[in-house]
């Protein structure tokens, strides 16, 4: 298992080693203790989610207050989708910034990212179907979102994908006007998150 950093803090991306066969492939698809010792702790999982989506739909950004917020372990074992990473994260060096992994059932690679992090799916195909394990059940009352097609956070989004979003995340305010209206993590309270 191959565990990279994505060059935002608190985020990685995790290609497994694949041993295939005549009856198919075996992989190890989650380490805790390999992954710890790239962000410091063990990964406590409390929740996984598991999202099946049409070509096009876009789940995101979406992040959870800090504390506790939920960092989450995310891969596809169906069709495909780009993954988004995005800092939000008030006083980080790449606030704003964002990093994308391809997730497929080639590759069968995951994506890590730490408390206080944005994430974002897109779907690249029908049926895809994303696994989540998250360190914190979800909670209504502390999630928020960002609107994906903020200009400012510009993802790109793959050729040929019209993005198809929930209600819930079109209304969802630009990444400046949720800190403006101070809903966005600092830095300083993630950093207990992760390892520098």
């Amino acid at each position: 298992m191959k565990i990279e950093s994505l060059d935002i803090p608190g985020a990685f991306v995790v290609t497994p080693r694949q041993f295939p066969d005549d009856r198919g492939v075996f992989m190890e698809g989650f380490r805790g203790d390999k992954l710890a010792e790239h962000i410091g702790h063990r990964l406590d999982v409390i929740q996984t989610n598991i999202s099946v989506s049409c070509k096009g739909a876009v789940r995101g950004i979406h992040y959870a207050d800090v504390p506790p917020s939920q960092a989450k372990y995310v891969t596809a074992v169906s069709g495909s989708f780009v993954d988004y990473v995005i800092d939000i994260r008030v006083g980080s060096p790449t606030f704003g910034q964002w990093r994308s992994v391809e997730l497929d059932t080639e590759t069968r690679r995951a994506v890590y990212l730490s408390e206080g992090l944005g994430h974002c799916l897109a779907s690249r195909e029908d049926d895809s179907t994303a696994v989540y394990l998250c360190s914190a059940a979800y909670n209504p009352e502390r999630e928020h979102g960002i609107n994906p097609l903020d200009l400012d956070v510009a993802l790109t989004f793959p050729d040929g994908i019209e993005p198809v979003l929930s209600p819930k995340d079109t209304a969802a305010p630009t990444l400046a006007e949720a800190q403006r209206d101070g809903l966005l993590p600092s830095y300083d309270a993630c950093r207990e998150f992760f390892v520098m």
